[in-house]
């Protein structure tokens, strides 16, 4: 999950996060349209799938979960990353 300027949290899969993140910031004008207007600031979340398959059903049940519920996710990460 990338979060936006604002607050807005945005959810994508890919290869490559922090080039993906360079893209959303206008790099190449490969980004999402989620950000015009409200550019990214970094990633928030981060999870490893083992296939693109696996990525997009994860993918799609995030989308699915309310601000509050990814705004969780986001905290248990964080609690788990050493310092």
């Amino acid at each position: 999950m990338v979060q936006s300027q604002s607050g807005r949290l945005y959810t994508g899969i890919s290869t490559d996060p922090e080039r993906r993140l360079r893209e959303h910031s206008g790099e190449g004008g490969r980004g999402a349209r989620f950000f015009r207007g409200d550019p990214p600031v970094a990633i928030v979340f981060i999870e490893a799938a083992a296939d693109r398959s696996a990525a997009s059903r994860r993918e799609a049940a995030i989308k699915k979960l309310r601000r509050t519920e990814k705004m969780q996710l986001i905290a248990q990460q964080n609690r788990r990353q050493p310092v």
